[in-house]
């Protein structure tokens, strides 16, 4: 049994399947001639995964490997350069921009910098009325207003508030506009690329929560990015970490945080803070060695075996892809029985 089978089972329908997923952009120095090509930036250089109904998938990885990259693939929100993303058994890199445009109904996305995302020149009732007037333009003014202050209710916002602009809202205040936008439409899949990075952490924890609520309520399946671990320990049910726009290990959460088993993500777990001093300072942070490297010229074989403590001629060579460790958990290692 594999892990897709073991949560197919816990997760009802499959909404989303991504094979070999590739996104390169063409870079070009400043000097370079018009007919001169460019090099190839691997941004995102094969992913394959399968999103569930009702699940959070947490993606994870240090700045550069991919992470929102891959958010705005999956909605085509950027050009695929190889692999398919499926949605409901139909195959978004085939459509073109009208029937695109007409799936976004389904497919939302929240972005990282709330004030950014809104237009300071709409009123938060027009932000998060958008959507509606473009999608159900059959809907009296009435009918989208009631809507407006029926979903500014359900995430906290009060909706007396409605005819001011997003300058006059903190940024948790201004997330929640953006939540309430991407929910307006009633999608079944939202993409929350960092959606609470900008935010103190008292604020974040409200927004988590808030999410986890709806979710919970509105059936909605979640991919959630961020740098926090802990975080995406707090809601997610599977998490899939990226390296250098590969995919390194996918396992549910238990299983990824309790027994992680590639060398990167046992990187990433040390690092994260433990609230009992004690632990904390009797705990071994696992360093990596050397920096990130370009993704313009990355490794050979498994990219990454250049800041691996247990790298050998063999990782030079051969790409690792994502193997059973587990019924719920995956990993890229070529050297994995060798290094447990």
């Amino acid at each position: 049994m594999t892990i897709e089978h073991t949560v197919a089972e816990q997760n009802n329908n499959v909404l989303m399947t991504v094979k070999d997923l590739k996104v390169h952009f063409n870079i070009k120095s400043d000097n370079a001639w018009p007919w001169e090509k460019g090099q190839a930036l691997k941004a995102v250089d094969g992913v394959n995964l399968t999103i569930y109904e009702g699940e959070t998938l947490g993606v994870v990885g240090e700045s550069g490997c991919g992470k929102s990259t891959l958010a705005r693939a999956l909605l085509r929100l950027v050009p695929i350069t190889e692999g398919n993303v499926v949605w409901l058994g139909q195959d978004l890199t085939g459509l073109d921009k009208k029937q695109m445009r007409d799936k976004r109904q389904e497919l939302q996305m929240i972005f990282q910098d709330p004030l950014a995302s809104l237009d300071p020149r709409m009123t938060v009732g027009d932000i998060i009325a958008e959507p509606l007037k473009t999608f159900k333009p059959e809907l009296s003014k009435e009918d989208v207003k009631n809507e407006v202050r029926q979903i500014m209710n359900r995430v906290g916002l009060l909706p007396n508030v409605i005819n001011r602009y997003p300058h006059e809202f903190s940024g948790g205040q201004c997330q929640r506009i953006g939540i309430a936008r991407a929910l307006i439409l009633k999608p079944k899949l939202i993409v929350c690329d960092e959606p609470v990075s900008a935010l103190d952490v008292s604020i974040q924890a409200q927004v988590v929560n808030l999410l986890k609520e709806l979710q919970e309520e509105m059936n909605l399946s979640l991919v959630f990015i961020a740098h926090d671990l802990s975080v995406v320990k707090h809601i997610s049910d599977r998490v899939l970490v990226m390296y250098l726009g590969n995919p390194v290990e996918l396992a549910s959460k238990k299983s990824l945080y309790d027994n992680p088993q590639h060398p990167y993500t046992k990187a990433l777990m040390s690092a994260v803070p433990v609230p009992d001093p004690k632990i904390e300072r009797g705990k071994t942070i696992q360093l990596l060695a050397g920096d990130l490297p370009s993704p313009i010229n990355p490794p050979s074989g498994c990219v990454f075996r250049t800041r691996c403590p247990h790298a050998n001629e063999t990782c030079s060579t051969e790409k690792p892809l994502l193997s059973a460790f587990s019924d719920v958990h995956q990993v890229a290692c070529s050297r994995l029985a060798d290094i447990k």
